[in-house]
């Protein structure tokens, strides 16, 4: 049998080790997995995309087979970026989970803060609601499903944020055109990666191109 991979992409002001309980779960269900860091404070997205092409390119020359993809907040639009605009060849099935595709409100409060600016660099503006209106990222051409979360852990997002969100996205803007299949689940925006629940549907995913709805849901 072919290998598959999975390529991991993590959000903004996170390294690939927040990937890092998703990555085992994945390797234990036999595949290979290829977690990507980049500097994610310190340049666009438009920029931080050829630097993907260029680490999943170094792998192309040796592997044969399946190529998935599951990406995490900012990590998602950059997936988009680079799957619209570079030649990545047996794309096999994409996972966004907790994807800002219309954008996020709380980017939108702190935009013109100092400090969110300091911290977040240039693509922290590129989460704004305004600019997913006026500069929509490309629409995903492969299969793919969305995992939203409905657990709000800041205080102050609560106030920011309408009804139904994970603390700095909510569940309507994580939909997007031409998805396979959503669905929402009890985490918060910061631990979706990490959480058992949404690690057991991104297998799910990968192997049936569908999730799996239960009537109910453990934390």
């Amino acid at each position: 049998m072919k290998k598959e991979y999975v390529v991991l992409l993590h959000g903004i002001a996170r390294t690939k080790r927040s990937m890092h309980t998703l990555e085992k779960a994945l390797l234990k269900e036999g595949y290979h997995v290829l977690n990507i860091d980049y500097p994610s404070r310190k340049k666009t997205i438009t920029e931080i995309a050829p630097i993907i092409f260029d680490e999943i390119n170094r792998l192309s020359q040796e592997r044969e087979g399946m190529m998935h993809f599951v990406a995490y907040s900012m990590g998602c639009l950059i997936l988009r970026e680079l799957l619209a605009k570079y030649p990545i060849t047996n794309i096999g099935n994409v996972v966004l989970l907790a994807p800002p595709n219309q954008g996020s409100e709380v980017a939108d409060f702190l935009k013109d803060n100092l400090l969110y600016k300091h911290f977040y660099g240039p693509a922290g503006n590129e989460l704004t609601t305004d600019f997913a209106l006026k500069n929509p990222f490309p629409k995903i051409q492969h299969t793919f499903g969305v995992i939203a979360g409905n657990v709000c852990l800041d205080p102050i997002s609560y106030f920011i944020l309408p009804k139904d969100n994970d603390g700095k996205v909510t569940i309507e803007s994580t939909k997007l055109e031409g998805m396979s299949d959503h669905i929402v689940l009890p985490c918060s925006h910061t631990f979706i990666m990490s959480n058992k629940a949404a690690i057991n549907q991104v297998k799910y995913f990968l192997k049936n191109r569908k999730f799996n709805h239960p009537k109910r849901y453990c934390l």
